[in-house]
């Protein structure tokens, strides 16, 4: 049976868009962690000043940024053509960073490979792998106070990758 595209979705979290002033309504099916950190997300607060505003903007080794952007090179890596397992994956990814999941859209193309992308309230993962090469190339970029570094070990440990190439780019420096 050939697959032209796969949709999964977290929509049924009931995580809410940036511009929503509603109470949220979480799934029971959430994992315990996933939506206890959503509550602390999307807690609406008014910033007495524009200097107690909250700009999402990370802090990384004291340069301030809008985010912090990590290229994932993983080589000799296994199981690149699972799309279960890389949306496992990922979605173990999202909570090693304490990242929000707002959706994940997989592509599995044929005769092999996947991309595909976990859009996040701080940002986004992105995924694209070439199973016969054994190599998966990610984007794993996040403002706030999420931890993209916490995807790397989830990463290597879930694709058996023999080499983890990582470079680093503050986005938005100065902004």
């Amino acid at each position: 049976m050939s697959q032209n595209a796969l949709l999964r979705s977290g929509k049924g979290l009931g995580i809410p868009g940036t511009a929503r002033k509603t109470k949220l309504k979480l799934a029971a099916a959430a994992p315990k962690e996933l939506r206890s950190e959503v509550r602390r997300e999307f807690r609406q607060t008014e910033p007495d000043s524009a200097d107690d505003r909250n700009d999402h903007f990370a802090v990384r080794n004291g340069v301030r940024c809008a985010g912090v952007h990590l290229i994932v090179d993983l080589h000799r890596a296994e199981r690149l053509d699972d799309i279960g397992h890389i949306e496992a994956t990922l979605r173990r990814c999202v909570i090693a960073a304490r990242a929000t999941l707002l959706h994940i859209h997989l592509h599995h193309f044929h005769p092999n490979g996947v991309s595909g992308v976990a859009v996040l309230a701080e940002s986004h993962i992105s995924i694209h792998t070439w199973p016969d090469a054994g190599y998966a190339a990610l984007d794993v970029f996040m403002c706030g106070s999420a931890d993209p570094d916490a995807c790397i070990p989830v990463l290597r440990e879930a694709f058996g990758a023999k080499h983890v190439g990582v470079s680093e780019i503050l986005r938005g420096q100065g902004a």
